[in-house]
């Protein structure tokens, strides 16, 4: 796969991965009692982080978008 993720991009994709991760068991909301809800966040959370790690974004790459410089 090809990198077309860049630094600013990664920092905040892992930033926002963290706290869709945390945010259903650290807020307290009352938008986290539904299961559904508490489920999409963590999967979101995830594909953001592993989109961060891994610099690549299958998205990206089906509309061409790049955000690095390489």
């Amino acid at each position: 796969m090809t990198t077309n993720v860049g630094n600013i991009d990664r920092v905040f994709r892992f930033v926002l991965g963290v706290v869709l991760l945390a945010a259903p068991f650290v807020s307290g909301m009352a938008l986290f009692n539904s299961t559904i809800v508490t489920a999409i966040a963590v999967i979101a959370g995830v594909v953001m982080l592993v989109t961060s790690l891994a610099r690549t974004c299958p998205l990206y790459s089906i509309f061409g978008i790049k955000t690095c410089k390489a």
